[in-house]
């Protein structure tokens, strides 16, 4: 079952206690961001988790990533599955996650009209872009929600010494798919995840800019939440989430026009708590 924002988690702790009431399947909370429901992936491992893995069944948030960690803060879900890999690891280290493992990675694209009026598909890099952007006043739309995106970009802008701000600046607190939409609508510059735009792109009149920079490497993880009520079934998802059933499944999701994969699997070395 999927549930979109804050106003699902009033009645997480009221599923719980009745699941473990009346000897239901044991409810483990999962919050997730919009990057991997708009992509098709999410419904695809929900699926097949709750096919290999009867005995525990998935409650979904979807959130920004940052919204993911303050949930897992409050514990108001056992496990993360979110695309800031910093704000991950401190998230452990301050004593809220157990372990964070690497699931999979895919990149942030910046997208814009094919008109191109700020020059963009000329800059070196993606700072670069986002120089051009604000030199010509040229519309951006930004997700404006703390998420994983939005992290990234606030970080590009940083990088790029420019501090957004304006009638060219729409931060429109909207998931992926739909600040997409908005900025195909307005002919708006953006940064996404190539995954969602790739599934997206027949509704879209955006056309992929800049690509291939460093900094455009998008990384998910995997946490498992300190003080968890359902630890038991969290840790189950997530050995399945990095195991090659899973990686399996990430891999087969397809590529985009380009023959580049949508999400790639990429396991790395444990994040655990001091």
């Amino acid at each position: 079952m999927l549930k979109k924002g804050p106003a699902a988690l009033g009645c997480l702790a009221i599923v719980a206690a009745c699941g473990a009431e009346s000897g239901a399947v044991p409810v483990v909370v999962l919050a997730t961001t919009h990057t991997i429901e708009d992509s098709g992936l999410l419904e695809t491992l929900d699926s097949a988790f709750a096919e290999r893995h009867p005995e525990v069944r998935l409650r979904i948030l979807v959130v920004g990533s940052g919204e993911a960690l303050e949930i897992g803060r409050r514990r108001d879900a056992d496990v993360l599955f979110t695309h800031a890999p910093e704000d991950e690891a401190r998230f452990v280290a301050e004593g809220h996650g157990v372990e964070r493992r690497a699931v999979m990675h895919n990149d942030f694209v910046v997208y814009g009209p094919a008109t191109d009026p700020a020059r963009v598909g000329a800059a070196s890099g993606a700072a670069d872009g986002f120089r051009r952007v604000a030199a010509a006043g040229a519309p951006f739309v930004s997700r404006g929600d703390d998420s994983g995106t939005h992290r990234k970009e606030r970080s590009i802008w940083e990088a790029a010494g420019v501090a957004p701000a304006g009638e060219w600046y729409l931060e429109a607190g909207l998931g992926q798919g739909d600040a997409l939409r908005v900025a195909s609508q307005r002919r708006a510059y953006m940064l996404a995840d190539r995954a969602t735009y790739t599934v997206l792109r027949p509704m879209l009149d955006l056309v992929p800019l800049v690509q291939d920079d460093t900094v455009l490497v998008n990384r998910y993880g995997v946490t498992l939440v300190e003080g968890a009520r359902n630890p038991g079934g969290a840790r189950i998802f997530a050995d399945w989430l990095i195991g090659e059933e899973a990686a399996g499944l990430i891999r087969g999701l397809g590529t985009d026009a380009s023959g580049r994969p949508l999400f790639t699997p990429s396991p790395e070395p444990r994040v655990s708590a001091p």
